[in-house]
């Protein structure tokens, strides 16, 4: 597939942070433990008062203490999210695996959905190449590849996707035009739609990068000359659908009208000077090519009459 010249003039700094696998544990067992520890600890405690020994209460009390923090420290992660941890403002990995895990319990732990998202931009008014005010929407489909970037890199990369997608939208809006009306052609919003949907996407792409999302598809949603212009331009292109067709129409007509003649020369049916082929032509051309059915005049005389 053809891929247009358009230049992205994007230079995003590079990241400080990448994506990495926490420390984390199966938190089945971590839970079963600090329920045992829990226990344990009220049992002795109770003991502990009932025969007033201060030992046992000063166990209890570890026990329970230790049950507590190993239990802040169980972190349910469910499928499409990730958990992105941070101890004492350091960022300590990204937990991507679903179910009960148990990490740090002093660590800050910070969802980030990993799913497929969609963003349609509004309809956005913007002058394509030649200077024509159009209305023009695309949609994004996107996901969230590195949590770190996502979270460190940017304030809110929901809302930097949004907006660098908006201007790349506009971007590709004023590069090209609406429709090409010239003979040499060339990529247009209209007709190259392929084309300009992979440069939508690249651009996207290039933009987003620094928030660690990965653009899956875009497509343009909405094309449209502005309401102050579009019967100015309906006209046009009306014209231009009616020159083509009435071109079409000539040439099959001349070609038809070819067969003709060669047919009536080859097979001696009749014998016609010039000024009669002439008008033969004349006749069939205006049978062929005329918007309503011809009436024709029967000669019921000799062929020059």
């Amino acid at each position: 597939m053809m891929t247009a010249d358009v230049d992205v003039m994007v230079e995003m700094p590079k990241p400080k942070v990448t994506e990495r696998s926490a420390r984390d544990l199966n938190g089945w067992p971590v839970l079963g433990l600090s329920l045992v520890l829990v226990i344990a600890a009220v049992v002795l405690f109770i003991v502990g008062i009932s025969g007033e020994n201060l030992a046992l209460i000063i166990v209890s009390s570890v026990l329970f203490v230790a049950g507590v923090i190993l239990a802040a420290g169980l972190t349910p992660v469910s499928p499409g999210r990730a958990r992105v941890l941070q101890i004492l403002g350091r960022y300590a990995g990204t937990i991507r695996t679903d179910g009960l895990r148990w990490v740090n319990p002093i660590s800050v732990r910070q969802p980030v959905s990993t799913r497929i998202r969609n963003h349609e931009t509004a309809v956005a008014k913007v002058n394509d190449a030649d200077g024509n005010p159009i209305e023009i929407a695309a949609v994004v489909v996107w996901q969230v590849e590195d949590t770190a970037q996502a979270l460190f890199e940017v304030d809110d990369f929901v809302e930097f996707v949004a907006i660098q997608t908006e201007t790349a939208v506009r971007h590709i809006a004023n590069s090209y035009p609406y429709d090409v009306h010239t003979e040499e052609g060339g990529l247009s919003l209209r007709d190259s739609t392929d084309e300009i949907t992979e440069t939508l996407s690249t651009e996207i792409g290039v933009r987003v990068q620094a928030a660690g999302v990965h653009v899956i598809e875009s497509r343009i949603t909405h094309l449209a000359y502005a309401p102050e212009i579009a019967q100015a331009m309906l006209r046009r292109q009306q014209a231009g659908a009616i020159v083509a067709a009435r071109a079409r129409i000539v040439e099959g007509a001349v070609g038809m009208v070819e067969l003709a003649l060669d047919r009536l020369s080859e097979n001696n049916v009749v014998d016609l000077d010039e000024e009669r082929k002439a008008t033969m032509v004349s006749n069939l051309l205006v049978v062929l090519c005329g918007d309503r059915d011809a009436q024709p005049v029967v000669n019921t005389g000799s062929l020059y009459q």
